[in-house]
């Protein structure tokens, strides 16, 4: 174990006296050590038993990722919660807002369903980027939370309603009609249940899924993050990691005990997030449209007696990020936005195409046990693929139809064809 004394304020910082920090917090007390890393077989370190895949929460046991003192020799885990928003939380520890070990209470948060265990949820093979159990911890570790254990959820399963500008229109029209369940009223409101996902990654299912080693992933990770996760190197006994990226929110339309039952109708969508068109209606990207028919029919398909599903995955920008989004965009406005160059300009500015990965994200369609889609919400290719790969058949995959694709000079030469393949 590397340890080293923090200095006590005021510190040196290029040679110059730092002020003293207006709060304290337990992170910056005098005489506490910084662990950098661990080893296996270290004196003292003793993980927690963790076997992905088990048959069931308790034998699988729980995933511990807490380098409180009194959780760090049991660690099982590597990495930390929250996904993306893991650096606000030690934000919040190193400003005195929050102490650095606090814990939860839970009461009162469990699901408002208690989605039935699927076949695949002990299926090291079939859930590699998500902890399937990780929506039940409350009633799984109840001992071990009474207990004090830092033990947290990594799903959460509520209920509420939706409203959309396009719904409330198609209830207007009458497209879509008020049945007092899943449309509740006259102004289109939509009764939904909601499943937030934060990434769990089962480190040698994930190689596996991308066909390389775990080693290979394992040094990637490190030395691509800026070494900021050094146990992915020195404590290969640990195959689960935490990643600080965002996750998932599942929106079911109808109830969602149908989902895994074959003989009921499925419409779902996968949506990759897109902040400009979803939420603000940019004009120079279509994903808006796409993400509202899904949702429409979604919930048509749940008033027939289905069920309907729409996912909404933190990919922006093609998980290149905002900042390489618009940059594409200049490049392809003052380049000539042709689509033989579509994928090009990309290219250019970030090295690939895509970084979606959409092999990781058939997952979540095995845990809610579906088995087969009836009518998949997408021509995109790269998602057809990854989830009949995985053994779930699509049984029709639907356009959106060219009529919702609304038309403006800086769309003009973005063929629907192209569109498609990426949404």
């Amino acid at each position: 174990m590397l340890d080293s004394e923090i200095p006590s304020t005021p510190s040196l910082v290029n040679g110059e006296s730092s002020p003293p920090t207006k709060k304290s917090s337990p992170t910056t007390s005098r005489h506490r050590h910084i662990t950098l890393t661990t080893y296996p077989g270290q004196i003292g370190v003793e993980p927690v038993a963790l076997e992905w895949g088990a048959l069931d929460a308790k034998s699988r046991g729980p995933i511990i990722v807490s380098r409180n003192p009194s959780m760090l020799k049991r660690r099982n885990a590597i990495g930390a919660h929250g996904g993306s928003y893991s650096i606000y939380n030690a934000l919040a520890i190193a400003a005195g807002d929050l102490p650095a070990d606090f814990l939860p209470d839970f009461r009162n948060t469990e699901p408002t369903f208690n989605f039935p265990c699927q076949p695949a949820w002990a299926d090291a093979t079939k859930i590699v980027s998500l902890d399937p159990y990780g929506h039940d911890i409350v009633h799984q570790f109840k001992e071990r939370l009474d207990d004090g254990w830092d033990i947290r959820p990594t799903m959460a399963v509520t209920r509420a309603n939706m409203k959309l500008a396009e719904i409330e229109k198609a209830v207007s029209e009458g497209k879509l009609s008020v049945d007092g369940s899943i449309v509740v009223n006259k102004t289109g409101d939509v009764r939904v249940t909601k499943v937030a996902v934060e990434p769990v990654w089962y480190l040698p299912g994930v190689a596996s899924r991308f066909g390389v080693d775990e080693g290979t992933l394992r040094r990637a990770l490190f030395e691509h993050t800026g070494g900021s996760y050094p146990e992915l190197i020195t404590r290969p006994d640990l195959k689960v990691f935490l990643p600080p990226i965002g996750g998932l929110t599942v929106y079911i339309f109808g109830p969602p005990e149908r989902l895994s039952d074959e003989n009921v109708r499925l419409a779902l969508r996968i949506h990759d997030e897109c902040n400009g068109s979803d939420v603000f209606q940019s004009d120079i990207c279509t994903c808006r449209p796409y993400l509202a028919f899904g949702v429409q029919e979604a919930v048509r398909e749940a008033q027939n007696g289905g069920s309907g599903v729409v996912i909404y995955f933190r990919k922006e920008g093609r998980a290149l990020g905002e900042v390489v989004k618009y940059l594409v965009y200049n490049a392809r406005k003052r380049g000539g936005d042709t689509a033989d160059k579509y994928f090009l300009r990309t290219e250019n500015v970030a090295g690939v195409r895509d970084m979606r990965f959409q092999a990781l994200m058939p997952d979540i369609l095995h845990w809610l046990g579906i088995k087969k889609i009836d009518r998949m919400l997408s021509m995109s290719n790269m998602k057809h693929d990854a989830i009949v790969e995985q053994g779930i058949k699509i049984l029709e995959r639907v356009p959106i139809p060219e009529g919702k694709l609304p038309r403006s000079p800086s769309r003009a030469t973005q063929l629907t064809s192209i569109s498609q393949i990426q949404k």
